[in-house]
């Protein structure tokens, strides 16, 4: 399973969990953000995590960037950081 690092780019959070510039990187739980801003980058937080690449165009990317569902509050930006398969992980 990969990781994905999350970073803030944008925030007029109501709840002050986000300030822009904070980062972190996602391995097994959530960060500490609102559950309606991970319910939104949560699904591609997954498929990252697994390997996948998002459409992004005309191209395929491993990166995403989400807002906030009120009313685009903070703006959330995901990137695959690393990724290993079952084989590269046997020791």
């Amino acid at each position: 399973m990969g990781k994905v690092k999350l970073t803030v780019l944008e925030s007029r959070c109501r709840s002050g969990l986000c300030r822009e510039g904070d980062e972190w990187v996602v391995e097994e739980t959530c960060p500490p953000i609102c559950m309606e801003l991970w319910a939104a980058a949560y699904p591609y937080v997954f498929a990252l995590e697994n390997g996948a690449e998002l459409d992004s165009g005309e191209k395929r990317v491993r990166e995403f960037t989400v807002k906030c569902p009120d009313e685009g509050r903070v703006v959330l930006h995901g990137e695959a950081v690393s990724f290993l398969t079952e084989t590269e992980n046997e020791p």
